[in-house]
């Protein structure tokens, strides 16, 4: 077949959806290399993702697009798309050109959550106007939509009244570095390079409100845990409120903040941690929390939204507002080594499910059966 992807974030984002894009080609390329694999970028930058032999990127020819890339992956793709041939034209984040339907193309969008929807509050009115309008227009005109999770599913068929037999759930993966175990030196190596403890919590994300730090702070101070806190991501506005709370509180001093960890690095960071604590209120489908099950960390996750799902019987769960509820479920995990090797067992146990090969194949059943029809 000949696959073409949106493949905008692909070389323009290191992170979320950036992660998800570069994994699905990476995965397509590994076990369906029989394929041809056109990635359409107006910016490719091969520094962030570099292309196998059977992946081809596709620029804007040169004149208006060529100036005004933007315009070229909304409007006037769909002239080089229809040179190609493709069978299949994916969308990996959330959007479809506006001309996709002039490729007469089998067209499949993923989208990853609607979160700009179920609390709009976390978005500014011009960006869920924008969100709401794209997404819509993909589920509308794709012939089969991707939902990372049964709660995306149903949150796709609840705001959006797409029809739920169009939506297929196709889970993701992790990169395969989490489950290699990591020495004892390069655990030490990676402490020392961001000053870390022995031991310690980990909460690791995007600081941002959602992901609500906050109360996974308050539940650490209010259960007094000796072992400290080490909180690392990308900070927002939202760590003001954070700093705010912890002014003149001395025990603040056992939360530690880190922000730019290297990608390379993240698998000590996981390995090194007694329990990864991740209180999300809602997610699309909770990637660190596969992450950490495949490091062998247990895990300490939110009630509601995709976690069950990521977590399955090996996490435990509590109400993301109930930091008396939160902070018990720490000192229960961190007094008892035995529920946490129960616990890491389980882990690696639930997330062979979401192996490559099974994601791969999977995704590659969803664009054959559509091919065919």
């Amino acid at each position: 077949m000949n696959i073409g992807f949106d493949a905008k974030r692909v070389f323009q984002n290191r992170s979320g959806l950036g992660n998800y894009s570069r994994s699905t080609l990476r995965l397509l390329a590994r076990f369906y290399a029989e394929n041809n694999y056109y990635l359409f970028s107006g910016k490719p930058d091969k520094k962030i993702f570099l292309p196998s032999e059977n992946q081809f990127i596709v620029e804007p020819e040169k004149g208006f697009s060529s100036l005004f890339p933007d315009y070229w992956r909304s409007w006037a793709l769909y002239h080089q798309a229809g040179n190609l041939n493709l069978d299949i034209f994916h969308g990996l984040s959330n959007e479809l050109p506006l001309s996709i339907k002039k490729t007469r193309t089998k067209s499949v969008v993923t989208i990853h959550d609607l979160i700009f929807l179920r609390f709009p509050e976390y978005y500014s009115s011009v960006d869920r106007q924008i969100y709401s309008l794209k997404f819509k227009y993909a589920c509308r005109v794709a012939d089969k939509v991707i939902a990372i999770s049964l709660a995306t599913k149903e949150d796709i068929i609840h705001f959006l009244g797409t029809d739920p037999q169009k939506i297929e759930v196709v889970y993701q993966s992790c990169d395969p570095i989490f489950r290699k175990p990591v020495s004892a030196e390069m655990k030490s190596a990676v402490k020392k390079k961001y000053n870390l403890p022995d031991q310690y919590i980990l909460f690791l994300g995007t600081i941002e409100k959602r992901k609500n730090a906050l109360s996974l702070i308050k539940a650490f101070l209010n259960e007094n845990i000796d072992f400290p806190l080490v909180i690392a991501g990308k900070p927002t506005a939202y760590i003001s409120e954070i700093n705010d709370f912890l002014k003149g509180n001395p025990a603040g001093n056992r939360i530690i903040f880190r922000h730019n960890i290297e990608t390379s690095d993240l698998p000590s960071l996981y390995q090194s941690s007694m329990v990864f604590a991740y209180p999300s209120v809602f997610e699309g489908f909770g990637i660190p929390i596969l992450e950490a099950l495949n490091s062998g960390v247990p895990v300490l996750t939110s009630t509601g939204s995709c976690f069950s799902e990521t977590g399955g019987d090996a996490a435990m769960y509590s109400d993301p507002y109930n930091t008396e509820q939160i902070g018990s479920a720490l000192s229960k995990l961190l007094n008892s080594n035995d529920l946490r090797q129960s616990m890491i067992k389980k882990g690696f146990n639930h997330s062979r499910q979401f192996d490559e090969d099974k994601v791969a194949a999977n995704l590659m059943k969803l664009y054959s059966d559509l091919v065919i029809k």
